[in-house]
């Protein structure tokens, strides 16, 4: 993944919060019988008829579309859960209210895949986007007010929100640290000349014949 594999890059694509967020656990409630499933990351099942049981949500999406389950939406996917973030986060603006970390990503699956399961599936889906909404003005207003420390400390924040504000704070605390502390941050292209210089100055072994 990109933000893994160059450090230089530490934004994460949406596909790849969205992969990260496939490992939540979820209940279904199977329509079959069958044994348990063994995988890397686990054991699942059995999977009896009218029986909930966990598994993640990729495995959960992958039944579902096979016809094979129905999902049982997450307790703050209801109409009162998240009427009640709305108005704490319109009423808090210096806190979050807690919610998954990939409440946002575990939300749109489920409306992609499994809109038939959730009650209320509209009222449900305007209420994150309300959320959302809301708490990204949040996050752009905490970091108006951002200013160089040595940790930025933010509960509460989704892995999505993260992934917005990590590359401006990392940015923005490189550089607060660099106006401080000149002295402390190498001179790059002098340091490698300066090596250059001394390899170069020494004195050369003979070649083997």
């Amino acid at each position: 993944m990109a933000g893994q594999s160059d450090p230089h890059i530490s934004l994460f694509s949406a596909e790849e919060v969205e992969f990260m967020a496939e490992d939540e656990l979820i209940e279904i409630v199977p329509n079959m019988r069958m044994d348990p499933l063994n995988f890397i990351c686990g054991d699942f099942g059995p999977f009896l008829p009218q029986i909930a049981t966990p598994v993640p949500l990729w495995l959960a999406v992958a039944l579902k579309k096979r016809g094979k389950c129905a999902i049982r939406p997450p307790l703050w996917m209801s109409v009162e859960k998240l009427t009640q973030v709305l108005e704490g986060e319109r009423d808090s603006q210096g806190a979050f209210q807690a919610l998954p970390f990939h409440y946002v990503e575990i939300s749109r699956l489920l409306f992609d895949h499994a809109r038939d399961d959730i009650p209320d599936m509209y009222m449900v889906r305007s209420l994150i986007e309300d959320i959302r909404d809301v708490r990204v003005h949040k996050v752009e207003t905490s970091l108006e007010k951002f200013s160089g420390t040595s940790a930025v400390k933010i509960p509460n924040l989704s892995a999505m929100e993260v992934n917005i504000i990590r590359p401006f704070v990392g940015r923005a605390l490189q550089a607060f640290y660099k106006h401080d502390n000149p002295e402390k941050i190498p001179d790059v292209d002098r340091a490698s000349s300066g090596q250059t210089r001394v390899a170069n100055n020494e004195p050369r072994r003979p070649l083997r014949r």
